[in-house]
């Protein structure tokens, strides 16, 4: 449930951030009114197409009925690796979003070509939408019906917290800056990659794909045991793991491996 009110409001905030931004320039700018009917067509078309690919991915996976364990390990890899190109995303475009977003709005008023401004939002809201539908699927497909109920209401709750965030966000940084926000959820969202990385490759354990090398490697819940609720909480936001196998000890070491790789390779891109 912590994953899923998590991801739902991130990735709700960077919607409407873009959003945002958008509409605040329309309000201050006499000629950008005009675009209004034009963004929340976006925002709608946006939201649509997110829809479209939960229908998608469902259906798939209802044609996949005898390998829907392999299904969901793929789609589990695949929100693992969505999450950490979004951060190197944001990292790399976070300081010059707003800048870039009002040049392109500027440019398409003085051409009275709107449509611009639904496409720019459409793609934006689409994107954070098929991201939540891809990690949320990676986590909810093999729920039962309660635990959908209650995704469900921790999504909706995600949402509104959102919208509160945002509002926060937009006084100025009296309260909360973006810059920390980003930081901070930047962190969160690199650990909840990391732990549906690891639910993947103990799906591949379990299915004899991969070997468990030694299980367990060691034993932890006298500290803190996975199988509580805090301990549940914990184990799903970050990877924890009370009793790990030693495949799974490498696979979580492999995963964040990997992402300072990258952090360290964009970093010397950008100085070069």
């Amino acid at each position: 449930m912590g994953q899923v009110l998590f991801i739902v409001w991130r990735e709700s905030v960077e919607a409407l951030l873009v959003v945002g931004i958008l509409n605040a320039w329309m309000n201050q700018n006499p000629q950008g009114k005009a675009g209004k009917p034009y963004l929340w067509g976006g925002v709608a078309l946006g939201i649509a197409l997110a829809i479209l690919l939960a229908v998608a991915l469902f259906s798939a996976s209802t044609l996949m009925a005898g390998s829907q364990d392999v299904f969901q390990t793929v789609m589990e890899f695949m929100a693992s690796g969505l999450i950490v190109q979004m951060v190197l995303w944001m990292r790399e475009h976070g300081r010059t979003l707003k800048k870039e977003l009002e040049s392109g709005l500027a440019d398409n008023a003085s051409s009275a070509n709107w449509w611009g401004v639904t496409t720019l939002v459409a793609i934006a809201v689409a994107r954070e939408g098929s991201e939540t539908v891809v990690f949320l699927y990676g986590m909810l497909g093999s729920a039962d019906g309660q635990t959908l109920l209650n995704m469900s209401g921790a999504a909706l709750l995600g949402l509104g917290l959102a919208f509160l965030t945002f509002y926060v966000l937009q006084l100025g940084g009296k309260v909360l800056s973006w810059r920390l926000f980003f930081r901070l959820t930047e962190i969160m969202l690199l650990l909840l990659g990391a732990s549906l990385f690891l639910a993947a490759v103990e799906k591949l354990i379990s299915m004899e794909i991969l070997p468990a090398l030694i299980d367990p490697l060691w034993d932890s819940s006298a500290l803190l045991d996975d199988m509580t609720p805090a301990g549940g909480v914990v184990a799903s936001l970050t990877g924890y793991r009370a009793h790990p196998a030693l495949m799974s000890l490498l696979a979580y070491l492999s995963f964040w491996a990997g992402v300072f790789g990258l952090f360290f390779w964009r970093k010397r891109r950008q100085a070069a």
